[in-house]
C-alpha cells in the first residue's frame, strides 16, 4: 500500500477544520488531496482526537507483536507434533538430527529450532575430533582382557604406562566404559550343600526354634521389618521384633534377651538369609551350643513352621490394619501375640491354643511364656486402629 504524504496528525486536523464548518472541497483544494480520500479518512478517523489515535497506533503494535508470537508458537507446536512419534532426544546427536529436520521439512530457522529442541548453538556447529589412536587402545584393551579377565581398569591402565604407552586415563577410561568392560560380572552364591530334613515336631519345649524375617510399610510409605521367633513344639510365638533395619547385630541381641526368660534351644532352624549366615550369629552359636540348622535354598516347605505363621501374622495384623507409626505396629503385634498364643484355637494342636497346649501336655505354670501386658487393650488397640 502507498504510504499517504500526509501524516495523521495532518488528517486529524483536516477533519477537525471541516467539523468546525469548513467545506471539503476547499480542505482538498488546498491540501491536494481528492475527496475520496478525504471521505477514506474521515470514515477511519473522524470523531478521533490525538491521544486516541496514539492508543490506537499503540494497540496495532501490541496486536502485531501477538500474532508474531502465535505464528511463531503454532509453528513450533506443528513442528513438535511431527517429530513426537521419533526416540526422545537426550543426546547433542540426536537434537542436532531434530534440529536439521525441522529446518528442511518445516522451513524453521535455526535459532528458532535449536530454542525448540534445547540446544545451543555452538554444540550444533560443533564438530567431534576423534583422534585415529583411539583403535590403537581398543586393541590394547581388547588383548588385556582376553588375556587377563579378572583386571581392572586401572591396573589395565597402570600395565599399558609401564609398556610405555602415554595415553591420558581419562581418555582411556572412557574407551574402557564404550567398550563395556566396566561392567561387573555377576556370579552365582555358591551356598554350602545344605542337607533336607524331614519337618517334624519336635517331642521337648525349647528343643528346635523356627526365625523367619518379614516386610511391610507404613502409612506414609516408610518401609520396616519383622523378625519372627517361633517353638516348633506348640508353635508359641516367642517375638516378634518390628524395626527399619534388622542386621545379624541386632539378632543376636533379640536371641539373647529371649534366652534370659525362655531358656536356651538347642537349634535353630533358619534360612539362608544374609542375617542367619553372618559371621556373627555364627560365632554366637558355637558360643551358646546351639546348632544352626538351614534349609536347602529355594525350599521354604522345609522350614513350614515359622511360614504359616507368618501367613497367619500377615493376614491378622499386617494386611489388615493401616500403621501411622512404627510405635503403634510394634504395641498391636505385641498384644496379637498374647491372644495367638492363650486365646486363638491353632488347628494342628487339636483347636488349642499354643499355652493351652502346653498346660495339657506339662501342668499349669510350669514353663515361661509371655506374660500379657495389662496396659494394652487388644481390643482398644483394634478399634484405635481401624478408625
Amino acid at each position: 500500500m502507498k504510504k499517504s504524504k500526509h501524516s495523521e496528525t495532518q488528517i486529524l486536523n483536516m477533519l477537525s477544520e471541516n467539523e468546525k464548518g469548513r467545506k471539503v472541497s476547499d480542505l482538498c483544494r488546498e491540501h491536494g488531496i481528492s475527496q475520496a480520500a478525504f471521505y477514506n479518512w474521515k470514515s477511519k478517523y473522524g470523531g478521533m482526537q490525538p491521544n486516541q489515535l496514539k492508543k490506537l497506533k499503540d494497540m496495532e503494535n501490541e496486536l502485531s507483536q501477538y500474532k508474531k508470537m502465535y505464528a511463531e508458537l503454532a509453528h513450533q507446536n506443528h513442528v513438535l507434533k511431527d517429530v513426537c512419534h521419533r526416540k526422545k532426544a537426550l543426546r547433542p546427536a540426536e537434537k542436532r538430527e531434530l534440529v536439521d529436520y525441522a529446518r528442511t521439512e518445516h522451513k524453521m530457522s535455526l535459532r528458532q529450532a535449536c530454542i525448540l529442541f534445547a540446544l545451543s548453538t555452538s554444540v550444533y556447529y560443533y564438530k567431534a575430533k576423534r583422534k585415529p589412536e583411539d583403535a590403537e587402545i581398543r586393541d590394547k584393551l581388547a588383548e588385556l582382557a582376553e588375556l587377563h579377565s579378572q583386571w581392572g581398569f586401572w591396573m589395565m591402565h597402570y600395565h599399558l604406562r609401564e609398556n610405555h604407552h602415554r595415553w591420558n586415563h581419562k581418555r582411556v577410561y572412557r574407551i574402557y566404559t564404550e567398550m563395556g568392560l566396566n561392567l561387573r560380572r555377576k556370579y552365582k552364591k555358591r551356598l554350602p550343600a545344605r542337607i533336607k530334613e524331614p519337618l517334624v515336631q519336635p517331642l521337648e519345649l525349647n528343643m528346635t526354634w523356627s526365625m523367619d524375617f518379614m516386610s511391610d510399610g507404613l502409612e506414609c510409605g516408610r518401609r520396616f521389618r519383622t523378625f519372627n521367633i517361633i517353638d516348633d513344639y506348640n508353635r508359641e510365638s516367642l517375638n516378634i521384633t518390628l524395626d527399619t533395619s534388622i542386621n545379624g547385630k541386632r539378632v543376636k541381641r533379640e536371641l539373647d534377651k529371649l534366652i534370659g526368660w525362655r531358656g536356651t534351644p538347642e537349634r535353630l532352624r533358619v534360612d539362608n538369609g544374609p542375617e542367619f549366615l553372618s559371621d556373627v550369629l555364627q560365632q554366637w552359636g558355637e558360643n551358646h551350643g546351639i546348632e544352626l540348622v538351614y534349609i536347602q535354598a529355594g525350599k521354604p516347605s522345609q522350614n513350614g513352621y515359622i511360614e504359616r505363621f507368618n501367613r497367619t501374622y500377615r493376614t491378622e495384623v499386617l494386611d489388615n490394619f493401616a500403621f501411622e507409626t512404627l510405635d503403634q505396629a510394634r504395641m498391636l503385634t505385641l498384644a496379637w501375640m498374647w491372644i495367638y498364643n492363650n486365646v486363638r484355637p491353632h488347628s494342628s494342636l487339636g483347636y488349642r491354643p499354643p499355652v493351652r497346649f502346653l498346660e495339657s501336655r506339662l501342668g499349669p505354670g510350669d514353663f515361661p511364656t509371655l506374660q500379657k501386658d495389662e496396659n494394652l487393650s487388644y481390643k482398644s488397640l483394634v478399634l484405635t486402629v481401624a478408625s
